[in-house]
């Protein structure tokens, strides 16, 4: 098995908590971050731009994606063009659609060649994938975003759909392939094997790496040791 010094895929945080951030950016394996409005708001962030500012500041010199949070394609180009001033290591989260469904493909295809460097979110689907592909070639850098485990929570398979858009991403140099919303640690290699070049993974998903390579023996013997410690620390009595 590889280890984690082993693996091509990079590793990107995923959260909103500035302690947690900055517990990831101590580790030099963690390449990039990721946030959205909703970790923002789990975390409690009321002041979007100011808690932007702040995380940039101490995470200068790796890439960190902020999404936009209108519905309107006019008001998500103002807000995009607005964030992507804040830092030379921002990439502008679009997603994939309005909330009507509306496609957002050419206001990625706008700004990217507007040269705004972007991360287009929520895609699901292999269409999806191809339209952003055939948008932004030859445009900004851009990150496209596959919810390979969200998908994985329907009942399908993503394996198949991420190596398929592996092989798509290849006609636009530009692009990149995330791995969004991973459920365990095993997709990291997954990911990895496929040739993806990015995965975003939550601080508590990432605390398990210290698990890799462990002897499946030894693990099984700490967890019979867990189940005892715990029912005799409850006082269990029959």
């Amino acid at each position: 098995m590889k280890t984690v010094s082993d693996l091509n895929v990079a590793i990107f945080a995923d959260g909103a908590e500035k302690a947690g951030m900055l517990e990831m950016y101590a580790k030099p394996y963690i390449k990039g971050f990721t946030t959205n409005p909703t970790l923002m708001r789990k975390a409690g962030v009321t002041d979007y731009e100011g808690f932007a500012r702040d995380i940039l500041q101490a995470i200068p010199d790796r890439p960190i994606s902020f999404e936009v949070f209108a519905d309107d394609f006019a008001e998500m180009a103002r807000q995009a063009r607005k964030i992507a001033t804040w830092g030379k290591n921002i990439r502008v989260k679009i997603p994939i659609t309005n909330t009507r469904g509306e496609s957002a493909v050419p206001l990625c295809e706008q700004l990217t060649r507007g040269g705004i460097p972007l991360n287009v979110t929520a895609i699901f689907t292999l269409e999806q994938v191809q339209a952003v592909v055939d948008a932004v070639k030859g445009g900004a850098p851009t990150y496209v975003s596959v919810f390979a485990g969200r998908i994985a929570d329907t009942g399908n398979d993503p394996v198949p759909l991420m190596a398929d858009a592996v092989r798509r991403l290849a006609a636009a140099p530009n692009t990149e392939l995330i791995w969004a919303s991973p459920r365990e640690l095993l997709n990291i290699f997954q990911a990895d094997a496929i040739g993806c070049h990015i995965i975003t993974v939550t601080n508590d998903i990432l605390k398990k790496l210290s698990l890799v390579g462990k002897d499946l023996v030894e693990y099984s013997l700490d967890t019979v040791k867990m189940f005892h410690n715990d029912g005799s620390a409850a006082g269990f009595v029959l």
